[in-house]
Formats: C-alpha cells, sequence, structure tokens
C-alpha cells in the first residue's frame, strides 16, 4: 500500500523549513565574525595612529611640543613664601594642602624614585610623596581631568616627559602628574595645567626664604615648560642637589 501523500509533503516542509534556518544561522555568523573582525580592526588601527603620533611627537624639540607659549593660555607666575622643608610625616597619614597642587609642605619621608616620569591617576605616587620630590628640586607637571580625556594634550605631556629621560643622578627631575578631583579643589581660574616647583629663594638654603612657585596654563605647552624648568633648574631647591 503506498504511503500517503501528506507525510511526504509534510517532510518536504520541515525540510525546506531547516535549510532555510541552517541558511539563517550562517548568515547570522558571518555577520557576528565580520562584525567582530571589524571592531578588532579598528582598536589595533587607533593603536598604531596613537603609536605613530606618539613616535612623531617625541621626536619634535620640547618647545614644539603641545601649544605655544603665547596660545597656552598661561597666567602670571605665583609664589608664596615656602614651609615644610624636611619636615616628614608618616607615610600614609592624611596631609592637607591649600594650594591646588601644592609646590611645599609637609610630606613623607621617601622621594618617588626617577625611573619613571609619567603617570596617570592609576599609578600615581601620593601628593604627600610627590612635595618630597619638589623639596629635591622636581618640577612637576600637573594635569587635571580635562586633559587626561583630551589624547592630544595627554600625548604631549607624555613627549615632554621623553625629553627628561634620565632615571638616576641629578639631571632630568620632572615628572608629569595627575591632579584629580579627590585631590582638592580645581586648579584656579579654570586651567587645566599647572608646573610648580619649590624654590631655595637663592639661598644656600634659608628656610625664611623658600617660595612656592606655580605656572598655570589652560593647554600643555612645552614652550613654557622649557623656560619654567630653566627658570627654576634642580639647583634651586632645598634639596636639590640631593638624588631623587
Amino acid at each position: 500500500m503506498a504511503k500517503p501523500s501528506g507525510n511526504r509533503d509534510r517532510r518536504v516542509v520541515v525540510d525546506e523549513m531547516r535549510r532555510k534556518q541552517q541558511a539563517a544561522d550562517r548568515r547570522r555568523t558571518l555577520l557576528i565574525v565580520g562584525a567582530s573582525a571589524l571592531v578588532a580592526i579598528l582598536i589595533v588601527g587607533a593603536a598604531v595612529v596613537a603609536a605613530v603620533r606618539s613616535n612623531e611627537d617625541s621626536d619634535k624639540p620640547l618647545a614644539d611640543l603641545g601649544a605655544a607659549a603665547s596660545a597656552a593660555g598661561c597666567q602670571d607666575l605665583v609664589t608664596k613664601s615656602a614651609e615644610g622643608s624636611r619636615q616628614h610625616v608618616q607615610p600614609g597619614s592624611p596631609v592637607t594642602y591649600e594650594d591646588s597642587p601644592p609646590a611645599f609642605g609637609p610630606h613623607y619621608p621617601t622621594p618617588q624614585p626617577m625611573t619613571r616620569k609619567f603617570y596617570t591617576s592609576d599609578d600615581r605616587p601620593a601628593v604627600a610623596t610627590l612635595v618630597h620630590n619638589l623639596e629635591h628640586g622636581f618640577t612637576l607637571l600637573w594635569y587635571d581631568e580635562t586633559i587626561a580625556g583630551d589624547d592630544g594634550q595627554l600625548d604631549a605631556v607624555r613627549a615632554i616627559t621623553e625629553q627628561y629621560p634620565a632615571t638616576s643622578g641629578l639631571d632630568d627631575k620632572f615628572m608629569a602628574v595627575p591632579w584629580t578631583k579627590d585631590d582638592g579643589d580645581p586648579f584656579p581660574d579654570g586651567a587645566h595645567v599647572a608646573l610648580t616647583h619649590w624654590s631655595n629663594g637663592g639661598t644656600n638654603g634659608n628656610p625664611d626664604e623658600q617660595t612656592g612657585v606655580w605656572q598655570y596654563c589652560d593647554s600643555v605647552s612645552g614652550d613654557v615648560v622649557k623656560q619654567f624648568v630653566h627658570d627654576f633648574p634642580f639647583t634651586d631647591a632645598p634639596e636639590g642637589k640631593l638624588p631623587g
């Protein structure tokens, strides 16, 4: 007896539905793989562009990095009588500074080694550690969260630190470090960059003559950094002739 044709029809329909589903699954898989590959290409491409841009910046003279001095929106130098020289506090204890960022004051007993010159908010030493670096003659470039969120300006900051490559001795006492809302008040008058130095006031370490020095700017400028470091070298500090 012949099988009912209805069963064959149902099998044909089921097989056709299965083939269509398999084809749809293959298309979906290809789309997912293609999209993933595109994302990977974009990520790698962005990394390559950033690396190339960083390398290009590192080859530029210091004065050509970031904005020109005339376009950096820098304010007049600020100076204040300094205190806190050789005033060490227990590591980890809270230290409050009046200024954002500080250029002097009590500090932790051990400065940050010179092995690195550029830090982010993920790995920056404590502010009270960095103040000890200032006592040892460092210039610190502090950048706020606006600069941290601007790839171009942050690349300029990183390239500037590469102009001070020495990691030991007395030369190239320079670091770039972030200043966040958790550290204290924003920089004054809407500035986003601050250069700080702890000066001995041109004396032989007389505490009464020491001053803190600030240069606030809207934008990153290697030109401004070059002039600031020239005007306030590492030797002009309470302990500038000591390794740090």
